[in-house]
């Protein structure tokens, strides 16, 4: 128990909101995004995090995370995060477990700012710069029409980073892939005489010799970074890939601790971080600050508004995914977002993250 203010209650929920349209990428067909929240009270304060995982995440919350923070001292979130870690020893950390983990852990520091009245940055003596992001959905059953509407977006934003899905059907498909990669470089070079860098994404759909072919294929097309051409856990593949191609590697975001980063960092080029995934901003933190990753870049997968405070004060890191689902639900169940200017964003200086949940938005969306 603690003397000073203490964390009093845990209480997880779950919404799922329904994309715009159906959306499917390399290895996965969806039309609704499942978010699970959780609030964490303390000294009359209500912190907030979540993650984007299956409502099951919330039992893991209520059942055995909730149990373990509940009476610790809501200033010492790293403490609380070692016994969380502890807590869920026999459950497995990696997924959903791991995700609920970090939905908590986001939390418990969104409460600290907000008792303390500091943003994070400046919570954890940090001066925060701001960050790069770059478009992100150009899903793989998209349209010619719509995949053009969501480009042209942002580029008239400023962004000079966008990325599309490929690797369509299993890498089934590798000719649309290649065309629609095409029309992505044909527009950004007709929209603007300032240089774009188009990204792909095939989410582990390419087997390890079509990934290479296909990889100096799009290096004819000026592609800078190939996402999960095979399976984030084939690092040989990953390895072969990279002799293979210009286009930077990056995989990453399925990590849920400091060891998985440390052993996947050797074989991609930048190492990609989910701060709803990898243990919360504590396990960003210390993947960032760990000496075996001092010469890794790194780059925030998804989540852009609940990224950024901790990806503003991260060293080495290029970029952040401005993803479509995500900034859709963010910015429709929260308050304390702002819009990009020129491709860019600033860590919110209000207590905390800054984001609010707006309780009657979400009430709709509620599943548990």
């Amino acid at each position: 128990m603690s003397d000073g203010p203490v964390v009093s209650g845990v209480r997880p929920s779950a919404y799922e909101i329904p994309t715009d349209v159906p959306e499917a990428d390399g290895t996965l067909e969806w039309d609704s995004t499942t978010l699970v929240l959780v609030e964490v009270d303390g000294a009359g304060r209500t912190g907030i995090g979540w993650t984007y995982a299956p409502s099951a995440a919330a039992v893991v919350v209520e059942d055995l995370l909730g149990p373990a923070v509940t009476g610790r001292c809501a200033l010492d979130v790293e403490a609380a995060w070692s016994a969380m870690v502890r807590a869920v020893r026999n459950a497995g950390r990696p997924g959903l477990v791991g995700m609920a983990l970090s939905a908590v852990d986001i939390a418990l520091w969104d409460l600290a700012g907000r008792l303390l009245e500091q943003s994070l940055p400046e919570l954890w003596g940090a001066t925060p710069a701001s960050v790069e992001l770059y478009g992100s959905g150009g899903f793989t059953s998209y349209d010619h029409d719509r995949l053009d509407a969501q480009v042209a977006g942002w580029l008239e934003a400023g962004f000079d980073k966008v990325k599309i899905k490929i690797g369509e059907s299993w890498g089934s498909r590798v000719e649309r892939d290649l065309a629609r990669t095409a029309q992505v470089r044909r527009l950004a070079d007709e929209s603007t005489s300032e240089p774009v860098e188009v990204f792909v994404d095939a989410n582990g759909g390419y087997g390890r010799d079509q990934a290479c072919e296909v990889g100096t294929r799009l290096d004819d097309l000026g592609v800078s970074w190939f996402e999960e051409p095979v399976s984030s856990d084939d690092h040989d593949g990953l390895d072969a890939v990279r002799s293979s191609v210009r286009a930077d590697v990056a995989a990453g975001e399925y990590g849920s601790d400091l060891a998985y980063a440390v052993h996947l960092a050797p074989h991609v080029d930048c190492l990609q971080l989910d701060v709803t995934r990898c243990g919360g901003y504590t396990e960003w933190r210390r993947i960032a600050a760990d000496p075996a990753l001092a010469g890794t870049d790194l780059s925030g997968h998804c989540a852009p508004y609940l990224s950024l405070p901790v990806a503003a004060v991260t060293p080495r890191l290029r970029h952040v995914e401005y993803f479509h689902d995500h900034v859709r639900v963010e910015r429709s169940l929260f308050d304390g977002w702002a819009e990009p200017h020129g491709g860019r964003l600033l860590a919110p200086s209000a207590p905390g993250h800054g984001l609010t949940v707006r309780a009657r938005d979400a009430a709709r969306h509620r599943v548990r």
